[in-house]
């Protein structure tokens, strides 16, 4: 508590209460959607800028619990906010600073009735998330849980009319209730059986279960929060609900939402439960790198801009439990400084994350209204029509690409050298898995790069593919400010790496008992163990860019004294070009097709060879869908049609159904 007397914790609570306010002035406000962008949008936005600053503030202060006179008669709602829960309150303001502003000029086409519905369920979500970072007891966190996963379908479903878009919200919502039942079980396996004031966080903490208990809760965990964060084999909903989501809500929900299942499962895991196991960490290692490739994979085949971008998702968050993974197998063995830096590095990957992926599909938001397009095979020099928008999408581009100096690469550098620096285990299975573990990472980061290259080459370089994005119009004000907040925040997260790893530490030392320290350098170095075995700065290889580029500048200038010749670029002896002969998205992935093709479900479309128009068109499905979801979507549906038999719609049969009951009850009972 400071000199005046306000908690950290109270503050959050009335930035809350004002989200909430504004949700609601959204729905007075839908006959003037002009003042509603103007005016809710950015000062929710100036909420989310004050929520990032109280959890800094909170991170480094002691934790602080509340009491809520809310919930049912013996159980009280329980609000608590430490290190863990303050540091993903800033990745959730620091991202939604930046949506939300971007919104304010995004939703400024939209019908007064529906952007007032959307604002408050806007708002509501923002809500659900944050209170989900807060809560202290199982019955508070299912509330805000559901909270949230109502409040995100409802806006994933905005154009509802649209019959795929029903289908992937029901998806969604259907996949989100069985991970949320799992949750429960868990919680209440750690609840123990001890009666119903063990249902706060603190006599979880508390309780002390055996081995075999302990892997049921977090097996469970695991199961429910992976389904969430879209982990294999429970990723299925990701790819179609983010596409039919509006740009700014797939922003949230990639950035912030898949960040809560993270938080969940690294509360139960580290946190409440009291015993963890090398096994677990093994498991949760395995599962991320299959989750990471087949991510990417399935990423560089996409021709869909947002589809592309959910399955890189996907594959981040497969980093993620690997990082989860690599924590836990050194936590367990006593490697204090390995598995500071390995949970380091997944905390900070999972900010990053945040800033480069909401920037990306808000950017895809911006080309989407001034095109109407999320095919990639029919855009294409776009730089010249939207520069404002490159540009800031350039950032994010190369920040998920792992290029230094900004922030994907530090956060990827950390974690393989956390694989890289190990020192022997003692479990030889182990020592054998680590460096298989670090060439996936290597890959699957080095296919990221490629499908980005994909990404912005196919949508801005070359030529325009369709003639109407001659009239193509660059991104508002409101949403290039939403842009460059965001672009902002991956230059500076990539050029004081030292500064973010001093404040994570106060998450490493709740969750671990141990911290970087000074281990992580100074203000000018990175070094990660000590810098003889690696370092690394961002601001010396910032400049050496820097002079790099000044210097070519200078020496082309002084040979060519300032002329300027303009050529063709070669042209393969054939200077009428046109756009059909630019590498197109399909053509792009065909190499990783031809690779991982025993991994696609392909169809293929090849036209003639006497066609004169040709067109190709080839389509990569997840197998998994085929193997494990479509059977139980057609047993659904023969139950259904059994169950449906009846139904007559005819009272007298109903009436004998009654009857029949009644005298079976009487029988038997």
């Amino acid at each position: 508590m400071d000199a005046v007397g306000i908690l950290p914790l109270d503050v959050v609570g009335w930035l809350v209460q004002f989200w909430i306010v504004l949700g609601v002035a959204g729905m007075f406000l839908q006959r003037a959607p002009q003042q509603l962008n103007n005016i809710v949008f950015p000062l929710s936005a100036l909420t989310s800028l004050l929520l990032a600053a109280v959890g800094l503030w909170a991170l480094a202060s002691p934790a602080t619990v509340m009491v809520l006179p809310l919930g049912l008669p013996d159980l009280p709602f329980h609000l608590r906010l430490d290190s863990l829960s303050a540091f993903f309150l800033i990745l959730l303001g620091g991202a939604s600073f930046g949506v939300s502003l971007y919104s304010a000029g995004y939703f400024k086409t939209m019908a007064g009735g529906m952007l007032g519905l959307l604002c408050l369920e806007y708002h509501l979500f923002l809500v659900g998330m944050t209170l989900v970072l807060l809560a202290d007891d199982a019955y508070m966190f299912m509330v805000a849980w559901e909270t949230m996963a109502l409040s995100s379908y409802f806006l994933v479903t905005t154009d509802h009319s649209i019959p795929d878009i029903r289908k992937a919200g029901f998806l969604y919502l259907l996949i989100a209730h069985v991970g949320a039942i799992a949750i429960l079980l868990s919680f209440g396996v750690m609840q123990g059986g001890n009666g119903i004031d063990a249902y706060t966080f603190d006599a979880m903490r508390g309780a002390h279960l055996d081995p075999f208990w302990s892997s049921v809760a977090f097996l469970l965990a695991l199961f429910g929060f992976g389904a969430k964060a879209g982990v294999l084999p429970m990723h299925v909903w990701l790819p179609e609900a983010h596409p039919a989501a509006p740009s700014p809500v797939s922003a949230l929900m990639s950035g912030v939402m898949l960040k809560t299942a993270i938080y969940g499962l690294l509360r139960v895991t580290f946190d409440l439960l009291d015993t963890q196991l090398w096994w677990w960490g093994v498991l949760a290692l395995g599962l991320g790198l299959l989750t990471a490739v087949f991510g990417v994979m399935f990423a560089a085949v996409q021709g869909d801009m947002k589809r592309l971008l959910a399955y890189s998702s996907i594959e981040n968050i497969g980093l993620l439990l690997v990082g989860i993974g690599l924590t836990l197998i050194f936590h367990v063995y006593d490697k204090d400084a390995l598995a500071a830096l390995s949970l380091t590095a997944t905390l900070y990957h999972s900010l990053n994350h945040a800033m480069f992926k909401s920037l990306l599909f808000i950017g895809t938001g911006s080309i989407l209204h001034a095109t109407g397009e999320r095919n990639m095979g029919r855009l294409g020099g776009l730089i010249r029509r939207m520069p404002w928008a490159a540009m800031l999408m350039l950032v994010g581009v190369l920040a998920i690409s792992g290029l230094p100096p900004l922030n994907g690469f530090v956060s990827e550098w950390m974690m393989l050298q956390a694989f890289l620096l190990s020192p022997g285990l003692p479990n030889s299975y182990i020592n054998m898995l680590v460096p298989v573990a670090a060439a996936v990472i290597a890959l699957a980061a080095a296919l990221a790069a490629y499908v980005m290259v994909k990404f912005y080459g196919v949508i801005f370089l070359g030529q325009p593919r369709e003639a109407a994005l001659e009239h193509a119009h660059d991104a508002g004000t409101w949403e290039r400010i939403g842009m460059g907040w965001l672009a902002l925040l991956c230059v500076v997260l990539g050029l004081a790496p030292v500064f973010v790893l001093g404040q994570l530490d106060h998450v490493s030392q709740m969750l671990l008992g141990t911290q970087l320290g000074n281990a992580a350098g100074n203000w000018v170095f990175l070094a990660p163990v000590d810098t003889e075995r690696a370092s690394y700065s961002p601001l010396y290889f910032l400049l050496a860019v820097l002079g790099v580029m000044l210097l070519t500048s200078l020496l082309v200038r002084r040979l060519y004294h300032g002329r300027v010749r303009r050529s063709d670029p070669w042209d393969c002896g054939f200077p009428a070009q046109t756009a059909r002969m630019q590498d197109t998205a399909e053509g792009f992935g065909q190499p990783i097709r031809r690779i991982f093709e025993p991994f696609f479900l392909i169809e293929r479309e090849v036209p003639s060879p006497f066609d004169t128009h040709p067109r190709y068109h080839g389509r990569s499905d997840d197998r998994l869908w085929y193997i494990l979801y479509e059977p139980v979507k057609q047993a659904a549906a023969k139950l259904s049609s059994a169950a449906s038999l009846l139904q007559h719609g005819r009272i007298h049969l109903y009436l004998t159904y009654t009857f029949v009951t009644l005298i079976v009850l009487l029988v038997f009972v």
